[in-house]
């Protein structure tokens, strides 16, 4: 198979005047694309993303070819098609309509499936599905086009809430999900912890977030965290600041770096911050515990 196509360049393969984009609106994993079409026969590529389509305006018939079997439906507002990602389909249209179509990314829908599974999950194949009308699927699609067009306060965040909704309930009525069945029993390999560990101690001075660690060992965020936590007891966030105080707390014992700088090596926001998550741990300011390490230095010599 060759390489998959992103949504932006299915114009392509499927000629359409463009009528509204998400490309710039700073959504993750949740893409849309609005488009004018005339009547055609086309060859709808393997896409990186699972594809939602929905009628807006005008009805036609269509036909479509999908491992090896047509079928027909009229497709009219209120309508949607499913298309699985990864999977070519021959379309054949005659009339002028305009569609939206959403497009889902893997990495969401694995994370989403793993959640609804509370179990890792190697694989999710969307039904395809030329027409069918699920008032769901519909106000869904509605709401992501409408934040699109407003793109309101905390569009991205909204959009993927939406999008979460409308992929627990493929995962109910139109999907199949395939665990993941891996020899580590859902944990981290030895190889993918030193990995891990070897980022956080290279990055403590920067912002360590869930998608960059669960990156490293290309794992959807959910699974990551899932797995992280059976492999080592805690989660990756309180995992991150045990290190950061660790070093910390090197610091202050045997080097005379200003608080203040040992704050910012360590990736606290600032002193205070370091003070205050201190003394949760350790029951004392840090320039109290640092003066009580020298006198029990000299004490020992």
């Amino acid at each position: 198979m060759g390489a998959l196509v992103p949504p932006e360049d299915l114009p392509n393969w499927v000629p359409g005047n463009v009528l509204c984009a998400s490309d710039d609106l700073g959504w993750k994993s949740v893409f849309l694309r609005s488009y004018h079409y005339l009547g055609q026969d086309v060859i709808v590529p393997a896409m990186r993303d699972f594809m939602i389509v929905g009628y807006r305006l005008g009805a036609t018939p269509m036909q479509r070819r999908f491992d090896g079997q047509w079928s027909h439906a009229t497709c009219a507002p209120g309508a949607v098609s499913l298309l699985t990602r990864a999977e070519q389909s021959h379309w054949f249209w005659s009339e002028t309509i305009d569609v939206t179509h959403v497009y889902l990314a893997q990495d969401l829908v694995l994370d989403v499936a793993s959640e609804i599974m509370e179990r890792p999950i190697a694989e999710v194949t969307l039904a395809d599905v030329l027409h069918l009308e699920d008032p769901v699927i519909t106000f869904a699609l509605q709401a992501i086009a409408a934040e699109a067009q407003t793109q309101g306060l905390g569009g991205p965040l909204y959009v993927e809430t939406l999008a979460r909704g409308l992929i627990i309930h493929l995962m109910r009525k139109y999907a199949s999900i395939k665990p993941d069945r891996d020899l580590q029993g859902g944990r981290l390999s030895s190889q993918q912890r030193r990995r891990i560990d070897d980022y956080i101690d290279s990055h403590l001075d920067e912002s360590i977030d869930l998608k960059s660690l669960a990156d490293l060992v290309d794992l959807p965020p959910c699974n990551f965290a899932r797995r992280f936590k059976r492999a080592t007891g805690t989660a990756p966030y309180a995992y991150v600041l045990d290190r950061r105080l660790e070093r910390a707390h090197r610091l202050l014992a045997f080097t005379s770096l200003p608080i203040k700088e040992i704050s910012a090596s360590c990736g606290f926001a600032d002193q205070a911050h370091l003070t205050r998550l201190f003394v949760r741990s350790r029951d004392r300011t840090p320039a109290a515990f640092r003066k009580e390490f020298g006198k029990a230095a000299l004490t020992r010599g």
